[in-house]
């Protein structure tokens, strides 16, 4: 069977892994309490909105490019695990951005804020939506440490590295945004920390690791952070080209949040026109006219260049290292998360 029909089979028991885990947290709690259902409905609502499972999906890769068992229950859980962490970054991250819209939807803190107005309670809507979208986060990472619980050991570091880098990557996020300098540097920090290691590289190892191929790690490192940077690079490029309805998010959130991008921080240091436009707020820039300057000035051509070595270097990282299905397998694979319009 063509390696991605295998990996998509094991996807396959990944989602029934988090909809019956979800489902019996849901029996359970409204058994104790009804009210308490909220709370994890929002976890389900995040977890079932269309998200691209990038990173249970390079899991599940690594894990099968390192030799492992198709039919292993290990994985499953591995993979579902990391689905469960990205809907508590996902959950903090729209509080933090103070982002209305998430995959099309509104977010959990701007739901739950009207539920507190429509209900006549007491507080601030806000403060209280924003609070149940925090905890909604917390739970789900509760959730996947739960799923994880009996994995083995060997897997525990890479997950601890896993999780940490996520958390430095985001406050280097929010800190580099209140800065706001240009720091080509710092921008491929956040990038690395963010996207590459987290999306891409740190879970093929949590896959390579549970099958014990330990010698697999350092070319899924290389061929990682290479799609991990084309991968946020195309994100920078989504938010400032795209759609809100193509993406499912509003429009051009990094310029009006500061976000320094590489993207931005590419533009800012390599254009002169970006840098009188923009001055020192990035967000009292005019978000059309800084969009049509940085198509004028090429930004946007570069980038795509850029994107396209990225690739190029992710492929050949691979050379000679997995089973040719698994080579072409996961080019495949960098190729889909790269070219994307959401």
């Amino acid at each position: 069977m063509e390696a991605i029909a295998v990996r998509d089979g094991l996807l396959s028991r990944v989602e029934l892994r988090l909809k019956d885990f979800l489902d019996g947290e849901r029996r359970l709690w409204e058994s104790l309490n009804p009210d308490s259902v909220e709370l994890i409905d929002s976890i389900t609502r995040m977890v079932g909105s269309g998200g691209k499972r990038l990173r249970p999906a390079f899991c599940v890769a690594g894990y099968l490019a390192a030799g492992g068992d198709p039919d292993g229950e290990e994985i499953v859980n591995v993979a579902a695990a990391l689905e469960l962490l990205h809907s508590f970054a996902l959950l903090h991250d729209d509080v933090m951005d103070e982002s209305e819209l998430r995959r099309g939807m509104s977010t959990a803190q701007v739901a739950h804020a009207e539920l507190h107005t429509e209900r006549g309670w007491r507080g601030t809507p806000r403060r209280y939506g924003e609070s149940v979208a925090v905890l909604a986060g917390d739970l789900a990472l509760v959730y996947a440490e739960r799923l994880l619980a009996g994995c083995p050991q060997r897997v525990r570091p890479v997950w601890g590295e896993l999780c940490t880098e996520l958390m430095i990557g985001q406050f280097l996020d929010v800190r580099a945004a209140a800065q706001f300098a240009p720091d080509a540097e710092l921008s491929s920090w956040i990038a690395l920390f963010k996207s590459g290691r987290y999306t891409v590289f740190r879970p093929l190892a949590l896959g390579a690791r549970l099958a014990g191929a330990d010698e697999l790690l350092a070319p899924f490192e290389a061929y990682g952070l290479a799609v991990g940077e084309a991968f946020q690079l195309r994100d920078d490029l989504l938010d400032a080209f795209g759609s809100s309805a193509a993406t499912g998010k509003p429009a051009r959130l990094d310029f009006k949040q500061h976000k320094m991008t590489l993207l931005m921080s590419l533009a800012l240091q390599t254009v002169p026109e970006v840098r009188e436009l923009v001055g020192d707020d990035l967000a009292a820039a005019d978000p059309d006219a800084l969009h049509d300057l940085l198509l004028r000035t090429g930004v946007r051509d570069r980038v795509e260049s850029v994107i396209g070595e990225r690739l190029a270097a992710a492929q050949e990282a691979l050379r000679g290292t997995v089973r040719p299905d698994w080579a072409e397998g996961l080019r495949r694979m960098a190729a889909q998360a790269v070219h994307r319009d959401r």
